[in-house]
């Protein structure tokens, strides 16, 4: 087999310089829409995390990038995964679950925390890696070469993950390389110079992945599963209450969230609070109980924002008429 390997894989190009390789979108998404990434390359050697803005979007000893999908809905749906360039397959696992990480699963996730996956090998001693796949998804075999921009199969939620997302890793004989500033010499924060990617993409330090009304405070999985975003439909002028929900990404400790709702008759809720840690993933909630027979008729509009040391980091507006 490895014989095989190193004969397909010397057909290829002669070997490019590292200026010359570049990864096209990984993801068959459009990102800050149906996709965001949720971690970079933690650019620290030692025990404390930094990706390459010297933010805390990343944790210690993470090698690669998540490009994660807003709901487990949308994975459902199927998101199809796509070389982001040229290569030979040099392996492949497409047996395990999609589940969420647990204590109780830890033995059978060990040793295989990529979960379902693909190893890519290309010019130049580079290689990529792309995990938490879709059980039964992948659709290519070790040795096969692929096009840049071929399907590899679909985003999924098998290994060790918390939410359905691709990871993906970069390394150049056998080294990690952090497409966002391939320089393993730079310190994090100054100007990053040559992405890998072949479009540039800008970086977002959090932002919301979604918003909405309800008749009640959601549970945190029917948020993650996209079922609270469906509640509004259940919404009548006799609902029982008003809740205005916001799920978001990349908070950081000492973050405001603020959620209000205006109505017909002037705001009904006004609501800030501070986030007490670093929190990757997190949604808040803030309602009304409705105090008459119904609710006035019109139109409700939800507004949640994102504050981070005096900066409106990111904002979402909802509406609802009754």
């Amino acid at each position: 087999m490895y014989r095989t390997l190193v004969a397909l894989f010397s057909s290829l190009a002669a070997p490019i310089a590292a200026s010359e390789f570049s990864l096209s979108w990984p993801i068959d998404c459009t990102l800050g829409e149906t996709c965001y990434i949720q971690q970079y390359v933690d650019r620290d050697h030692g025990p404390g995390a930094v990706d390459f803005t010297c933010n805390k979007l990343t944790y210690d000893g993470h090698k690669g990038t998540d490009i994660a999908l807003p709901y487990l809905s949308d994975m459902t749906a199927g998101v199809p995964v796509r070389a982001a360039a040229d290569g030979v397959v040099a392996g492949v696992r497409n047996n395990m679950d999609d589940t969420y990480a647990t204590k109780d699963n830890s033995a059978q996730i060990k040793g295989r925390e990529c979960g379902n996956g693909v190893v890519l090998r290309h010019v130049g001693g580079w290689e990529t890696q792309y995990c938490h796949m879709k059980k039964g998804s992948i659709g290519v075999k070790t040795g096969d070469r692929v096009a840049t921009g071929s399907t590899l199969g679909e985003v999924g939620l098998s290994g060790q993950t918390q939410f359905p997302h691709l990871h993906v890793s970069v390394r150049q004989d056998g080294q990690v390389v952090d497409p966002f500033m391939p320089d393993p010499k730079a310190i994090c924060g100054a100007s990053p110079k040559n992405q890998l990617w072949s479009s540039p993409i800008s970086y977002v330090a959090g932002a919301f992945i979604g918003a909405g009304f309800s008749h009640e405070v959601p549970r945190y999985d029917a948020i993650k599963s996209g079922d609270a975003s469906e509640q509004v439909d259940s919404l009548t002028p006799k609902a029982p209450a008003l809740v205005l929900w916001a799920f978001a990404y990349g908070g950081l400790k000492g973050d405001t969230i603020t959620l209000t709702v205006e109505g017909p008759d002037g705001m009904i809720i006004d609501q800030t609070v501070t986030l007490e840690k670093d929190q990757a993933q997190f949604f808040r909630a803030a309602g009304k109980r409705l105090r008459a027979s119904s609710w006035p008729t019109g139109l409700y509009t939800g507004t949640s924002r994102l504050v981070r040391n005096g900066r409106e980091v990111d904002r979402v507006i909802r509406t609802i008429r009754f």
